[in-house]
Protein backbone atom coordinates (compact mmCIF):
# COMPACT_ATOMS: atom_id res chain seq x y z
CA UNK A 1 0.00 0.00 0.00
CA UNK A 2 1.27 3.36 -0.75
CA UNK A 3 1.33 6.14 2.13
CA UNK A 4 -1.78 8.31 1.80
CA UNK A 5 -1.94 12.15 2.55
CA UNK A 6 -5.30 12.61 4.07
CA UNK A 7 -6.52 17.04 3.49
CA UNK A 8 -8.65 18.73 6.09
CA UNK A 9 -9.99 17.84 9.19
CA UNK A 10 -9.14 14.45 10.62
CA UNK A 11 -12.53 13.64 11.48
CA UNK A 12 -14.54 15.69 9.40
CA UNK A 13 -14.94 14.98 5.40
CA UNK A 14 -11.94 15.15 3.80
CA UNK A 15 -9.56 14.20 0.68
CA UNK A 16 -7.09 11.03 0.86
CA UNK A 17 -4.04 11.93 -1.69
CA UNK A 18 -1.95 9.18 -2.84
CA UNK A 19 1.00 8.64 -5.13
CA UNK A 20 -0.08 5.31 -6.62
CA UNK A 21 -3.41 3.69 -7.68
CA UNK A 22 -4.51 1.98 -4.44
CA UNK A 23 -5.26 5.17 -2.99
CA UNK A 24 -8.46 5.34 -5.07
CA UNK A 25 -9.70 2.72 -3.29
CA UNK A 26 -9.45 5.41 0.24
CA UNK A 27 -13.10 6.53 -1.55
CA UNK A 28 -14.92 3.39 0.38
CA UNK A 29 -13.81 5.22 3.87
CA UNK A 30 -16.79 7.02 5.60
CA UNK A 31 -15.56 10.25 6.05
CA UNK A 32 -13.35 10.56 2.71
CA UNK A 33 -14.83 12.58 -0.02
CA UNK A 34 -12.75 12.73 -2.91
CA UNK A 35 -9.93 10.36 -3.41
CA UNK A 36 -6.93 11.25 -5.93
CA UNK A 37 -4.26 9.31 -7.40
CA UNK A 38 -1.50 12.00 -7.72
CA UNK A 39 0.50 10.89 -11.28
CA UNK A 40 2.76 12.46 -13.43
CA UNK A 41 1.42 11.99 -16.95
CA UNK A 42 4.13 10.55 -19.29
CA UNK A 43 5.70 13.13 -22.05
CA UNK A 44 3.77 10.76 -25.06
CA UNK A 45 0.51 10.57 -23.44
CA UNK A 46 0.43 14.11 -23.00
CA UNK A 47 1.87 14.52 -26.53
CA UNK A 48 -0.74 12.26 -28.17
CA UNK A 49 -3.36 14.19 -26.23
CA UNK A 50 -2.17 17.73 -27.49
CA UNK A 51 -2.34 16.09 -31.26
CA UNK A 52 -5.87 15.11 -30.70
CA UNK A 53 -6.68 18.53 -29.52
CA UNK A 54 -4.95 20.09 -32.74
CA UNK A 55 -7.32 17.87 -34.68
CA UNK A 56 -9.87 19.89 -36.78
CA UNK A 57 -13.08 18.07 -36.13
CA UNK A 58 -12.53 16.58 -32.96
CA UNK A 59 -15.78 16.99 -30.67
CA UNK A 60 -15.38 14.81 -28.11
CA UNK A 61 -17.17 11.17 -27.54
CA UNK A 62 -20.24 10.36 -25.17
CA UNK A 63 -20.74 6.88 -24.80
CA UNK A 64 -21.72 3.74 -22.58
CA UNK A 65 -18.62 1.22 -21.91
CA UNK A 66 -19.39 -2.07 -21.60
CA UNK A 67 -17.07 -4.81 -20.37
CA UNK A 68 -16.97 -6.07 -23.93
CA UNK A 69 -16.72 -2.77 -25.70
CA UNK A 70 -13.82 -2.13 -22.99
CA UNK A 71 -12.18 -5.04 -24.64
CA UNK A 72 -12.58 -3.86 -27.93
CA UNK A 73 -12.11 -0.24 -27.79
CA UNK A 74 -10.43 -0.12 -31.02
CA UNK A 75 -13.92 -0.55 -32.62
CA UNK A 76 -15.87 1.94 -29.38
CA UNK A 77 -13.59 4.97 -30.13
CA UNK A 78 -11.89 4.36 -33.75
CA UNK A 79 -10.51 8.26 -34.19
CA UNK A 80 -8.10 7.03 -31.18
CA UNK A 81 -6.43 4.40 -32.74
CA UNK A 82 -3.40 6.96 -34.19
CA UNK A 83 -3.75 7.70 -30.19
CA UNK A 84 -2.08 4.23 -28.13
CA UNK A 85 -1.00 5.75 -25.62
CA UNK A 86 -4.42 7.97 -24.58
CA UNK A 87 -6.32 4.89 -25.84
CA UNK A 88 -4.19 2.63 -23.37
CA UNK A 89 -4.68 4.87 -20.59
CA UNK A 90 -8.77 5.60 -21.08
CA UNK A 91 -8.99 1.63 -21.38
CA UNK A 92 -6.65 1.43 -17.46
CA UNK A 93 -8.90 3.74 -16.04
CA UNK A 94 -12.50 2.44 -17.25
CA UNK A 95 -10.88 -1.16 -16.27
CA UNK A 96 -10.48 0.36 -12.21
CA UNK A 97 -13.02 2.38 -12.09
CA UNK A 98 -15.42 -0.61 -13.34
CA UNK A 99 -13.58 -2.79 -11.02
CA UNK A 100 -13.12 -0.98 -7.85
CA UNK A 101 -17.48 -0.26 -7.72
CA UNK A 102 -18.49 -3.93 -9.48
CA UNK A 103 -20.05 -2.36 -12.80
CA UNK A 104 -21.26 -3.81 -15.62
CA UNK A 105 -21.76 -0.56 -17.60
CA UNK A 106 -19.98 2.86 -17.28
CA UNK A 107 -20.52 6.25 -19.06
CA UNK A 108 -17.60 7.41 -20.60
CA UNK A 109 -16.84 11.24 -21.99
CA UNK A 110 -14.33 12.37 -23.29
CA UNK A 111 -14.14 16.40 -23.73
CA UNK A 112 -12.37 19.21 -25.65
CA UNK A 113 -12.65 22.54 -23.47
CA UNK A 114 -12.26 25.79 -24.07
CA UNK A 115 -14.29 27.51 -21.66
CA UNK A 116 -15.58 26.77 -18.47
CA UNK A 117 -17.91 23.69 -18.54
CA UNK A 118 -19.08 24.08 -15.12
CA UNK A 119 -17.83 27.64 -13.79
CA UNK A 120 -20.16 27.93 -10.23
CA UNK A 121 -19.21 25.28 -7.32
CA UNK A 122 -21.41 22.99 -7.06
CA UNK A 123 -21.99 19.19 -6.13
CA UNK A 124 -23.35 16.56 -8.37
CA UNK A 125 -25.67 14.03 -7.31
CA UNK A 126 -24.07 11.16 -8.43
CA UNK A 127 -22.67 8.37 -6.77
CA UNK A 128 -19.37 8.83 -7.83
CA UNK A 129 -16.96 10.55 -10.55
CA UNK A 130 -13.95 9.69 -12.01
CA UNK A 131 -12.33 13.14 -13.39
CA UNK A 132 -8.98 13.69 -15.18
CA UNK A 133 -7.68 16.42 -17.08
CA UNK A 134 -5.40 15.14 -19.73
CA UNK A 135 -4.34 18.56 -21.20
CA UNK A 136 -4.94 22.35 -19.36
CA UNK A 137 -6.16 23.37 -15.63
CA UNK A 138 -7.48 20.40 -13.30
CA UNK A 139 -10.52 20.76 -11.91
CA UNK A 140 -10.68 22.81 -8.59
CA UNK A 141 -12.10 22.14 -5.99
CA UNK A 142 -13.33 23.06 -2.01
CA UNK A 143 -12.42 21.26 1.50
CA UNK A 144 -15.44 20.29 3.07
CA UNK A 145 -15.15 21.96 6.17
CA UNK A 146 -14.39 25.40 4.37
CA UNK A 147 -17.52 25.39 2.72
CA UNK A 148 -20.94 27.16 3.58
CA UNK A 149 -22.98 24.79 1.71
CA UNK A 150 -26.36 26.95 2.43
CA UNK A 151 -24.26 29.34 -0.62
CA UNK A 152 -24.70 26.37 -3.06
CA UNK A 153 -27.24 26.77 -5.72
CA UNK A 154 -29.88 29.59 -5.13
CA UNK A 155 -28.97 29.77 -1.67
CA UNK A 156 -26.02 32.41 -3.50
CA UNK A 157 -29.19 34.85 -3.82
CA UNK A 158 -27.22 35.50 -7.21
CA UNK A 159 -24.25 36.74 -6.24
CA UNK A 160 -21.10 35.14 -7.46
CA UNK A 161 -19.05 32.32 -5.69
CA UNK A 162 -16.41 35.25 -4.56
CA UNK A 163 -19.19 37.49 -3.54
CA UNK A 164 -21.63 34.79 -1.75
CA UNK A 165 -20.04 33.88 0.78
CA UNK A 166 -19.42 30.47 0.14
CA UNK A 167 -15.78 30.23 1.38
CA UNK A 168 -13.91 32.39 3.24
CA UNK A 169 -10.78 33.33 1.23
CA UNK A 170 -9.55 32.72 -2.29
CA UNK A 171 -6.78 30.84 -0.81
CA UNK A 172 -8.89 27.57 0.11
CA UNK A 173 -9.33 26.91 -3.27
CA UNK A 174 -7.45 24.07 -4.41
CA UNK A 175 -6.72 22.52 -7.56
CA UNK A 176 -6.04 19.14 -9.51
CA UNK A 177 -2.70 18.85 -11.21
CA UNK A 178 -2.75 17.34 -14.96
CA UNK A 179 -3.27 13.97 -15.09
CA UNK A 180 -4.43 13.53 -11.58
CA UNK A 181 -7.06 10.88 -11.26
CA UNK A 182 -9.96 12.41 -8.98
CA UNK A 183 -12.89 10.15 -7.39
CA UNK A 184 -15.10 12.26 -6.43
CA UNK A 185 -18.01 11.19 -4.09
CA UNK A 186 -21.40 12.82 -4.87
CA UNK A 187 -24.66 13.51 -2.98
CA UNK A 188 -26.22 10.02 -4.30
CA UNK A 189 -23.16 7.88 -2.32
CA UNK A 190 -25.68 6.06 0.38
CA UNK A 191 -24.44 8.19 3.75
CA UNK A 192 -22.61 10.76 1.77
CA UNK A 193 -25.99 13.16 1.61
CA UNK A 194 -24.64 16.98 2.45
CA UNK A 195 -20.81 16.08 1.90
CA UNK A 196 -20.52 15.65 -1.63
CA UNK A 197 -17.36 17.32 -2.97
CA UNK A 198 -17.61 21.06 -3.89
CA UNK A 199 -16.00 21.78 -6.85
CA UNK A 200 -16.02 23.64 -10.15
CA UNK A 201 -14.22 23.63 -14.19
CA UNK A 202 -11.48 26.29 -13.73
CA UNK A 203 -11.33 29.30 -15.77
CA UNK A 204 -9.86 28.77 -19.64
CA UNK A 205 -7.81 31.64 -21.10
CA UNK A 206 -8.96 32.15 -24.85
CA UNK A 207 -5.82 30.70 -26.36
CA UNK A 208 -6.06 27.56 -24.29
CA UNK A 209 -7.39 24.00 -24.15
CA UNK A 210 -8.54 21.02 -22.05
CA UNK A 211 -9.10 17.51 -22.35
CA UNK A 212 -10.87 15.84 -19.84
CA UNK A 213 -12.14 12.39 -19.26
CA UNK A 214 -14.89 11.73 -16.90
CA UNK A 215 -16.62 8.37 -16.24
CA UNK A 216 -19.92 7.10 -14.24
CA UNK A 217 -21.66 4.55 -12.77
CA UNK A 218 -24.60 3.20 -15.17
CA UNK A 219 -25.02 -0.01 -14.39
CA UNK A 220 -24.28 -1.71 -10.87
CA UNK A 221 -22.92 -5.39 -11.13
CA UNK A 222 -24.05 -6.25 -7.76
CA UNK A 223 -21.57 -4.28 -5.80
CA UNK A 224 -22.71 -2.98 -1.90
CA UNK A 225 -23.59 0.48 -3.27
CA UNK A 226 -27.19 1.41 -2.53
CA UNK A 227 -28.80 4.61 -3.27
CA UNK A 228 -30.26 6.69 -0.38
CA UNK A 229 -33.66 5.42 -0.93
CA UNK A 230 -32.30 1.54 -0.71
CA UNK A 231 -33.08 0.32 -3.97
CA UNK A 232 -31.22 -2.51 -4.98
CA UNK A 233 -29.29 -0.98 -7.78
CA UNK A 234 -27.59 2.29 -8.71
CA UNK A 235 -30.34 3.68 -11.04
CA UNK A 236 -28.79 4.53 -14.36
CA UNK A 237 -26.87 8.43 -14.83
CA UNK A 238 -27.55 10.74 -17.39
CA UNK A 239 -25.02 11.67 -19.44
CA UNK A 240 -27.11 14.84 -20.43
CA UNK A 241 -28.58 15.84 -17.30
CA UNK A 242 -25.27 16.13 -14.96
CA UNK A 243 -22.67 18.18 -14.41
CA UNK A 244 -19.13 16.85 -15.55
CA UNK A 245 -16.45 19.06 -13.88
Amino acid sequence: MTAALSINTPNGHHALLGSAPDALAGIYQDHVNMAVWERQPSASLTMECQALLAEKGFTGHRLTLSANKLRHLDDALPDLIPYPHLKADIRLLAEMFSCLFGLRTIGLRLTPLTGSMCPRFHVDRVPCRLITTYVGTGTEWLPHDLVDRSKLGVGSNGLSDAQSGLYSSPQAIQTLHPGDVALLKGEAWEGNEGAGLVHRSPTVEPDQQRLLLTLDFIESAGSEMSTPDDSDSIPPVSLDSETVD
